[in-house]
Formats: C-alpha cells, structure tokens, sequence
C-alpha cells in the first residue's frame, strides 16, 4: 500500500535525490498524519469518556499531539525546501532537524500531563466501561499505527529524512503504549483490578521517553555528527577510480540538511603530470561526485614528486613508526624539501580526536627514526584531526 500511495501522490516518486520530490514524499507523509491521527484521536476520545478510561483518554491526546506533529512536520519539509538567499546562502534544509526538534519536545510535554492526569486516576480511581465496542476500536487503533509506522519509516529511509524515521518511531512506541491500554482493560474486567491508572503512567512513561529519543535523533545532525560511512567510501571510491589519482585526504564533509551536503578534498597527483591535465581531472572528479552523489564539493590538487628515490623508503619508515602508536591513524602530504644543511621532511599526521599521546614526544620519536636512515633530516609535522570518525 505504502508504494501505491508514493506512486499516486509523487510524481517521479523514485527519483528521490531530487530535492522536489523529496520535498512531496515529506508533504505526503504530514498530510497521512494528520488525517489518521485526527481520526484516531476522535474514536479513542469517544471511547474513553464512554468507558471512563484516563488511560484511553491519555492515549487520545497523544494521537492529537501526533497529529500536531504531522503539521510541523508539513511545514517544516515547506520552509526546509526554500531556496538559498543572501542570509542563508547554504538553504534551508536545517528546518527540517529544527522542525523535528520542536515535534519531540511537544511529545515530552504532553508526556507529563498526561502523568499528572494518570497519577490523579491512581489517587482517585473510578469503575470503567468495558465493552467489545471498546476492544474493537482498540485493536483498530493499534491496526492503524502499525501502519503509520510502516508508512513513516518507508518514506524516511526513501529520502534518508531523520524527521520521518523519528515519527515512524513514535508511532512503533504508540502500538506498545495502546497495547497497554487494552491489557489494562481485560485485566480490569477479568480479575476485577483498577490498573487503570498505573497504564496510564506507563503510557506517559512511554511518550515521554519517545520523544527524549526524538530529540537525541535530532539534535546531532544540529550539532554536526560524523558523515555516513557509505557517503564517505563513495566519494573515495569514485575519486581513487581515476588512473592519476595518487592518493586522498583532508576529505571534510559538512551537512546543512538534507540535500545540503558540501565537502572538500585533497587529490595528490603526480607533479611531473601537465598542470592543466591535473586540473582537468580533478574539475572531472567534483562534477561526478556532484552528479552522482549529490554533494557539492571542493577539491584541492596537491602534487607529489615521485622521482625521489628516498620516497619509497621515508614513507615506509614513517608508516612503521606510526602504526603502533594509538590514536595515530595514517600520513599524508609528504614533501622532502632540501636546504643547505639538512632536508626537511614535512608531512602531517592525521590523528583521532581522543587522542592522548604527546605531539612533541611522537615528533622526537619520528625525527630519530628519520634520521637513523640518514642524520640530514629533520622531521617537519603538522597535525590533522580525523572529521570523518571517533575510531
């Protein structure tokens, strides 16, 4: 159902690295919320004044909160999907991860009342209504969001959209806490225990959990987490495809929201290479990786003299010395640059960011290493923080 909903409703509903369609499937997705959710909170509404329910009740008002995220949702995919302008010249695809930030606190909110409404139930209990009218509603209820989160959470990992995996999430947590709900009911109406009360804390418990989740979901791309994996060994894959293409490094790639992805590289290539045939490849290298991959990205072309016969042996000396060393990861940029009384070797040492070795004790131990091959060098080394993981 799910894909006959995309088919109808989005045109060119598979091409979801275009940012108009991306934009349809988060509308489709706010408008399916809202119109199941209102619905929802209407059955559950009437069933729980019926049947005198607070947990039922409570279980209303967090279909109407859902429902009020679905508009966020709505307009936060309409404001994300704004062009650039001179204030905000990357876009705004950000509004969505803001959008989605201020669904979750609604959801905490309505958590706590919904506690306090429960704890006043415990406090002063009442009999309830059961009937099969009840459980059937119920049990449909818990049909329809199992739905929703299937629909969600389809449509979220179409677009690779963290606001949509995060509804879908919460209506996976609304099938638990209605499921609940019913417990308490056949519980109350078998063994004649008022739990009613204690359900409806659960139920809270359960929403306010969900949305502290939501807003962990969401503030990390704010505050600006490690690149996808898959993202990062594509860039390189299609880079390192090119016959004369040394090597690669400082790749740093910064998300400003979905569709908004910007990145630099360094590309070294061989410095006996023409300048101008260089240059060619790597303008190749940024319109493909544009192309395909969707991200806007900025190249630096380093050369690399490889008719030094000492290369070979300086690189392996380097990469020796470095390998057991923790928190040290690789080398890059290696130039030996000659002087009147020694030759510098300058290179920079990437480096994780929990790393606690000493920089100018690991530089000590390279520039002896270096200079038992041969004492004319002197070791040179910049450092880099890897922005690409925490490992």
């Amino acid at each position: 159902m799910n894909n006959f909903l995309f088919k109808t409703f989005i045109k060119d509903w598979e091409n979801v690295k275009n940012p108009k369609v991306r934009d349809s499937y988060g509308k489709l997705a706010g408008v399916v919320g809202i119109i199941s959710n209102v619905i929802l909170c209407i059955m559950k509404m009437l069933v729980g004044l019926i049947s005198g329910s607070i947990a039922i009740i409570a279980d209303a008002v967090n279909n109407l909160a859902d429902a009020s995220s679905s508009v966020i949702t709505l307009i936060g995919f309409r404001l994300a999907s704004m062009p650039e302008d001179e204030e905000h010249p990357y876009g705004h695809a950000r509004i969505e991860y803001i959008s989605g930030m201020v669904v979750s606190m609604i959801i905490i909110l309505v958590g706590f009342e919904l506690g306090k409404s429960s704890v006043d139930k415990i406090l002063h209990p009442q009999p309830l209504e059961f009937s099969a009218a009840v459980v059937i509603v119920l049990l449909l209820a818990i049909a329809i969001k199992i739905w929703q989160a299937c629909f969600n959470m389809s449509a979220g990992k179409r677009i690779n959209s963290v606001a949509l995996m995060a509804t879908g999430a919460d209506s996976r947590n609304d099938v638990i806490s209605t499921t609940a709900v019913l417990i308490s009911l056949i519980i109350g109406q078998l063994l004649d225990i008022r739990i009613d009360g204690w359900m409806g804390v659960i139920v809270a418990l359960f929403i306010i959990w969900s949305g502290i989740s939501l807003v962990k979901e969401t503030i990390s791309p704010l505050l600006g987490e490690a690149p996808d994996p898959e993202l990062v060994t594509s860039i390189e894959d299609i880079t390192m495809s090119y016959e004369d293409v040394i090597g690669i490094h400082d790749l740093v790639v910064h998300n400003y929201g979905p569709g908004k992805i910007f990145a630099s590289i360094h590309i070294e290539v061989d410095s006996a290479v023409d300048v101008m045939i260089s240059h060619e490849m790597v303008d190749d290298i940024e319109h493909r990786l544009q192309s395909e991959l969707n991200i806007f990205v900025t190249a630096h072309m380093d050369p690399v003299d490889l008719s030094n016969p000492d290369r070979e042996p300086v690189s392996k000396i380097i990469a020796d010395t470095i390998e057991p060393l923790e928190g040290v990861l690789n080398f890059h940029d290696l130039r030996m640059v000659p002087g009147p009384h020694r030759t510098n070797i300058v290179f920079d040492l990437v480096v994780s960011p929990d790393c606690k070795l000493c920089k100018s004790a690991v530089e000590a131990l390279l520039d002896q290493k270096l200079r038992e091959y041969n004492p004319g060098y002197c070791c040179v080394v910049d450092y880099d923080i890897n922005y690409l993981t925490n490992c």
